[in-house]
């Protein structure tokens, strides 16, 4: 039985051209093509894939929230998280949700082959894409611990730019602050958190967000 693989993204041209990329394995087989995660989470129930594909970037339901949603709804689904942007929390906001797996779309064609069938096994592909140390940091924050010391309403829309991978810089520019004091807001949510960098402290919101 080839593997059934639900795609998700919002440009016609990538789904058009991973339909043909992918139309001569014999083992794998796209059942359904969503332009969103509406879309996605409904082809899930009527098509009921062995892996999903889905984009961050989408109209109505992001990347993101499809995720949450599949696992929730199908959880014998493994999705692989894809994007086109270079954002460096994405990989660990999708393993925190439950991906198996994240690739930038710049990945080579047989690495996301490999990807897929592996997904489909139940492997887990993290070691496979980029970076191991994303892998690697992620599995130190087991899930959301309690803090000992709230965060102040300052400090949670800080860690809440943290989470979408936004600069000291931009958080200050944002937030109408100095940069000097992002970095001391950052900081005191890293000791609050008992964390020691950005991407776990964003793991540590995703995963508080979605226990």
């Amino acid at each position: 039985m080839p593997i059934r693989l639900l795609v998700s993204d919002d440009h016609e041209v990538v789904r058009a051209g991973l339909r043909l990329l992918i139309q001569p394995e014999t083992d794998i087989q796209i059942v359904a093509e969503a332009r969103d995660g509406r879309e996605a989470l409904r082809f899930a129930h009527e098509t009921q894939p062995d892996v999903a594909l889905v984009d961050v970037v989408m109209p109505h339901l992001d990347g993101f929230a499809t995720l949450s949603r599949l696992r929730e709804d199908h959880p014998h689904v493994k999705v692989i998280v894809y994007s086109g942007f270079l954002n460096t929390t994405f990989p660990s906001r999708a393993n925190g949700l439950g991906a198996v797996a994240f690739l930038h779309k710049d990945a080579p064609f047989s690495q996301l082959l490999e990807t897929i069938r592996h997904a489909a096994t139940g492997r887990l592909a993290w070691s496979r894409t980029k970076p191991r140390k994303t892998a690697a940091t992620v599995n130190l924050v087991d899930g959301p611990v309690e803090v000992d010391t709230p965060l102040t309403q300052r400090e949670n829309e800080v860690l809440d730019r943290l989470t979408e991978g936004l600069t000291n810089k931009q958080i200050a520019t944002e937030l109408h602050i100095s940069y000097e004091t992002v970095k001391e807001h950052v900081q005191h949510v890293l000791r609050k958190l008992g964390v020691t960098d950005r991407t776990q402290a964003a793991v540590w919101a995703v995963r508080k967000a979605h226990p």
